[in-house]
């Protein structure tokens, strides 16, 4: 049966930092699995990628069963910084609770903070700084690096989509830590035949 990842879409959303993840989940070209990927919206209206493309949900929040996905990923946009985004970060909630990963990257962990999701679990952001603005209580679980994975919390900072990807696929079992690492290398300048998929 297929997999399901559910993506958050919002006005301003930064397509390239879920980018590889979303990727390597639909095609199964790296792992071998090939996912659904289902985009979320707040209403069913479009809305517009801060890359400028523009995304019509396919279904909306308040229709969304955390049981009938696999992940939730939510990128980073100008809405977090702004103190919105509260249905997603409600619906994040809905997913932990649920025992289904979630995956947040960027201005996407200021709205888990202050939903209190990361009070009590390893994570990390673009500073700790940024989340203590958010007013949370989470600052001694705060982790200076690329991405973190506590339970089924995923988080990165902006200036790591790669590592994101990484630590999802790693969470979701969908490869082990050789293929993670030459996955990694590939943007790294790694030699390229470390990853078939790339080259042939």
């Amino acid at each position: 049966m297929t997999k399901t990842a559910y993506v958050g879409v919002y006005e301003t959303w930064a397509d390239w930092e879920i980018g590889h993840l979303l990727v390597e989940l639909r095609t199964g070209r790296f792992t071998g699995e090939q996912w659904e990927i289902v985009t979320v919206g707040e209403t069913a209206e479009p809305v517009t990628t801060m890359g400028g493309l523009r995304v019509v949900p396919d279904v909306v929040v308040g229709d969304v069963e955390p049981t009938d996905g696999d992940l939730l990923v939510l990128a980073g946009s100008a809405l977090w910084d702004e103190g919105q985004g509260e249905a997603f970060a409600k619906l994040a909630r809905r997913f932990l609770e649920a025992g289904i990963p979630v995956a947040a990257i960027c201005g996407a962990t200021a709205g888990l903070a202050r939903e209190g999701l990361l009070d009590e679990r390893k994570h990390t952001s673009a500073v700790k700084e940024y989340l203590l603005a958010t007013g949370y209580q989470g600052g001694d679980n705060y982790v200076d690096e690329r991405a973190v994975v506590d339970g089924d919390l995923i988080t990165a900072g902006p200036d790591s989509p790669v590592q994101f990807a990484r630590a999802a696929l790693d969470r979701l079992g969908l490869a082990d830590e050789k293929k993670l690492d030459a996955y990694e290398g590939v943007f790294h300048r790694a030699d390229p035949s470390s990853y078939p998929a790339l080259v042939g």
